[in-house]
């Protein structure tokens, strides 16, 4: 990126903006790193982001901030996640460009694939068919992005990107016991059954259903090596009006072996059962990575030992968390 680079990462307190923040904290000392919190800068604020756009000049804009939620959050309020993911992206990349942003990575989501697309799901498969109805106003957002970023590059000639990464875990991750993923979810539980001393954990389902995670740390590394392929490398992979990138790890497991593994990481030594009377959701979400691997990037961190890995740090929130108490 070059000396005295201004990098403003947008979102860098969420999972995945804390993460990119760490691997840029960790591997470009010479940059000057730009951030505001919620609080200091409303990115649905369209005249307050354009001030600190114009103020703060920066020449490269990661933009990981977005109204996320699981399945309950995105049923209950639609409208404020379309409407707020949309307004953030409008915001965000327009007046990047008006303030001269010449490079931006957008990230976005997987959910942007249609509900029935073909396993694994390639790039290509974006606006082929009808999306999942629980978060379609989420995904509409998130595609919206691309299709911002796409549209600038065609008409201003600016270099946005888009990587869509999986199911992503690790530490900063939401492990409230309603509404957090499935993952951080079964960290949780598995947890609280083994200190407990608790004979069984019921996971939701048959256990059959197959899904891909990513560790975040794999997911910033990804990012900074799309953000900085020369454009011409980018253009050779990528189309103009179909140029986001897959971030994946290019293999899946069941919700079983995960439990499983989970309760290994946690020390469960109980039984696991599975409530078939639960849904199962989508039988299978996996992502096509090999567009990333021609581009020569893979992921690194193993299931288990990025599993192993966030239970630590959920262990040192839960022991502040005590002591708090």
């Amino acid at each position: 990126m070059g000396d005295a680079v201004k990098i403003y990462v947008a979102g860098h307190r969420g999972m995945v903006g804390s993460a990119i923040l760490r691997r840029l904290q960790a591997t470009r000392p010479e940059a000057e790193l730009v951030t505001r919190t919620h609080a200091e800068l409303d990115l649905t604020d369209q005249a307050a982001v354009r001030a600190f756009m114009q103020d703060a000049r920066p020449d490269v804009v990661i933009l990981a901030a977005a109204r996320v939620g699981g399945i309950h959050a995105n049923n209950s309020y639609p409208a404020d996640f379309i409407y707020e993911n949309l307004m953030i992206e409008a915001n965000v990349i327009h007046q990047a460009f008006a303030a001269g942003v010449g490079r931006l990575l957008f990230l976005g989501s997987s959910c942007i694939y249609p509900r029935l697309a073909p396993q694994p799901m390639r790039e290509d498969a974006l606006l082929t068919g009808p999306l999942e109805p629980t978060n379609e106003p989420y995904a509409i957002a998130k595609i919206a992005g691309i299709k911002l970023c796409e549209s600038y590059n065609r008409q201003h000639g600016t270099d946005y990107r888009s990587v869509m990464p999986t199911n992503l875990y690790g530490p900063g991750d939401n492990f409230h016991p309603e509404n957090s993923h499935v993952l951080p979810a079964l960290i949780r539980r598995f947890h609280e059954a083994s200190r407990s001393g608790a004979e069984e954990v019921v996971v939701w389902g048959s256990g059959r259903p197959m899904r891909e995670f990513l560790h975040v740390d794999d997911m910033a590394e990804a990012s900074l090596f799309v953000l900085d392929l020369p454009k011409r490398v980018y253009d050779r992979e990528t189309e103009p009006m179909l140029s986001h990138i897959n971030v994946g790890t290019g293999t899946d497991v069941s919700i079983r072996e995960l439990a499983e593994t989970v309760a290994r990481v946690t020390g469960f030594a109980g039984r696991i059962t599975f409530d078939t009377g639960k849904p199962d959701g989508t039988p299978r979400k996996l992502m096509d990575v090999g567009r990333l691997a021609r581009l020569g990037w893979r992921a690194r961190i193993g299931l288990e030992e990025g599993i192993r890995n966030t239970y630590r740090w959920f262990l040192a929130q839960d022991e502040n968390t005590l002591r708090v108490r």
